[in-house]
């Protein structure tokens, strides 16, 4: 009897293990999408779209070259000398991350888009990070750094360090694109742009969009 009572609680645990576990995987994608209708003036889903776009789940996306097609090959991110620079996000707890000018491991640290202007300047500076499921987010590390970013909204605030001098950012735009939409890859001389990008929804195994977090200079 007391055998039986113990089997069932033990059943009993694993269903509800179970049930959260699975929740856990699927309500970041399905919140997600609702949040996405919800915000629809300002996060666009998706900004424009050429043709039809089959995702490739075979994609390496722990290099930043396979995140866009039409953009710049492997080698274009190797060419330049590796020089490295500061990112804090407060709302995300995220404090003096790297970002890497050159290499393409996103595993290793933030990646700056090849061509795009540095922090400071005028010009558009793409900054990519990876995402996983939001359950396991940790700032720290660079596999899960971006997992949070659609959380951000319009008004805060990002904070660049590079080469000693600090830039303050203020989030303008949030939208989606598809891979083949390259142009937010383009520079932009009016003033001085950060671009965040990750892949969305949060979790989604396809990996089939991008989120653009625009921001603009803070003048001091």
């Amino acid at each position: 009897m007391k055998n039986n009572i113990f089997l069932k609680i033990i059943a009993v645990v694993w269903a509800i293990s179970g049930i959260v576990i699975l929740t856990g995987v699927i309500w970041p994608i399905v919140s997600y999408q609702t949040f996405s209708k919800e915000n629809s003036q300002d996060l666009l889903n998706p900004v424009s779209v050429k043709g039809t776009f089959k995702v490739q789940n075979d994609l390496d996306l722990t290099k930043a070259s396979n995140w866009f097609v039409g953009g710049e090959e492997s080698s274009a991110f190797g060419q330049s000398k590796v020089g490295y620079y500061n990112i804090s996000i407060s709302k995300l707890k995220i404090k003096d991350a790297i970002v890497a000018i050159g290499g393409e491991d996103l595993s290793k640290s933030l990646i700056q888009y090849p061509g795009t202007a540095l922090p400071g300047k005028r010009g558009n500076s793409v900054i990519f990070g990876h995402s996983v499921l939001p359950i396991f987010y940790n700032p720290k590390d660079y596999i899960s750094i971006f997992s949070t970013l659609p959380t951000l909204k319009i008004g805060d605030d990002i904070l660049i360090n590079y080469d000693n001098i600090s830039f303050k950012y203020r989030v303008e735009s949030m939208f989606e694109v598809y891979p083949t939409d390259i142009q937010v890859l383009q520079q932009d001389n009016s003033d001085s742009f950060l671009t965040l990008v990750t892949c969305v929804p949060p979790g989604d195994p396809r990996k089939s969009k991008r989120l653009i977090v625009r921001a603009r200079v803070v003048p001091l």
